[in-house]
């Protein structure tokens, strides 16, 4: 599995980072972080976040 995030739609709402803390996360500079390629255990999370992305930034390809 991989995650892609589209920087350029993000706006760092933080709805992944609920969804998905050991997929997501914010760097001190506050802007998003996250795991490119994630353990098969966190799928259904991340693809919650994916589904909560109010932009719709995120995609996970296998």
């Amino acid at each position: 599995m991989k995650i892609c995030v589209d920087l350029n739609k993000c706006q760092d709402h933080g709805q992944c980072v609920i969804a998905a803390p050991d997929a997501f996360a914010f760097g001190d500079d506050g802007k998003l972080t996250w795991v490119t390629e994630p353990d098969e255990r966190l799928r259904q999370d991340v693809e919650d976040a994916a589904d909560v992305c109010p932009e719709q930034a995120i995609t996970v390809e296998d």
